[in-house]
């Protein structure tokens, strides 16, 4: 950690930048990265490929982030937090990969160890938990502002406390974080509390598409361009979807299957670009099937991209997990 420190000392051009579709912990640590390096006489850029979700939104200098990267000359350091994989950052990751010094900071199980410095800790509940620790030794304050961040990284990617990689830890940051000003009821209102009449609309799509395997074990949803256009939704409006089919009674695992934006209109049974989000209950290792589609992510959580077609991609998941 203290020679990630010196080298994040040594920077003065930083890219600050998280994987695309970004979540709670991803968009928290962004900005919780860009507060902590504030007044250090650096030229600091945030950015991410997607829109950041509306319920995101609230959150401390959330509308500094930046949507398009032109060129790597100007950066001599660029932080990647939450990323398995510097792919995860989008299409700019070839621009990224040319940046002198690369940092990657995260708590993934399948982290490629890309960059030139790493900082990796896979048995924390959140990217945000392992920036309170390197703040920490930073001497960074903590401000309500960055308290917050860290907060709302925690509370989504614990699940509200309620997943498995909820500790000790995590309650004690969380209890210092509201110690720093954290309003947690303020929090979860926009977390949690409103969403648009186009996501509800979405979201009845989304339960429509459900089907469950032979065994009873697996849960897939679909989302394609055709169900935003609809609804007049965006790819931020899905976020949460999957946890529906996850809390189907004895499904272990839940499959939220996403039409890509990024590709062409194509004929019904063509192949296209989509993500595909893994959730399990458990008791299945779901990075594991990521992996085996050159994705990856957690026990729990996970994921991939691929070009197929719906119902390929269905076929595929099914036979892998039809001996559960």
């Amino acid at each position: 950690m203290d020679h990630l420190i010196h080298r994040l000392n040594n920077s003065r051009n930083v890219l600050i930048t998280t994987h695309a579709s970004p979540d709670g912990d991803a968009i928290g640590s962004l900005l919780a990265m860009n507060l902590a390096l504030q007044g250090k006489h650096k030229q600091i850029t945030l950015y991410n490929e997607s829109p950041i979700p509306a319920v995101y939104r609230f959150l401390p200098r959330v509308h500094s982030v930046i949507s398009h990267l032109n060129s790597a000359a100007p950066f001599d350091t660029a932080v990647v937090l939450d990323c398995g994989d510097l792919q995860r950052v989008g299409e700019a990751a070839g621009i990224i990969n040319q940046i002198p010094e690369i940092i990657n900071i995260d708590h993934h199980i399948t982290n490629t160890r890309f960059g030139t410095c790493r900082l990796i800790d896979v048995h924390a509940c959140a990217c945000t938990e392992i920036l309170y620790q390197l703040f920490e030794r930073m001497c960074v304050p903590f401000t309500r502002e960055l308290a917050t961040c860290i907060y709302t990284g925690i509370l989504t990617d614990t699940g509200s406390f309620r997943f498995s990689n909820t500790n000790r830890t995590t309650f004690q940051i969380c209890e210092n974080m509201v110690a720093c000003g954290v309003d947690p009821f303020q929090v979860a209102q926009h977390v949690y509390g409103t969403y648009s009449l186009g996501r509800i609309k979405l979201l009845n799509l989304a339960l429509d598409s459900i089907e469950i395997s032979d065994n009873g074990k697996v849960s897939l949803m679909a989302l394609t361009r055709a169900m935003l256009n609809e609804t007049g939704t965006q790819p931020e409006d899905t976020d949460g979807m999957i946890n529906y089919a996850r809390r189907i009674q004895d499904v272990k695992i839940a499959v939220l299957i996403q039409e890509q934006m990024n590709g062409s209109d194509r004929s019904a049974g063509q192949r296209r670009p989509y993500h595909v989000s893994l959730r399990s209950d458990g008791s299945v290792d779901v990075a594991a099937i990521a992996e085996m589609f050159g994705g990856g992510g957690h026990q729990s959580a996970a994921g991939f991209s691929i070009e197929s077609t719906l119902a390929e991609i269905k076929a595929r998941i099914l036979r892998m997990t039809a001996s559960m």
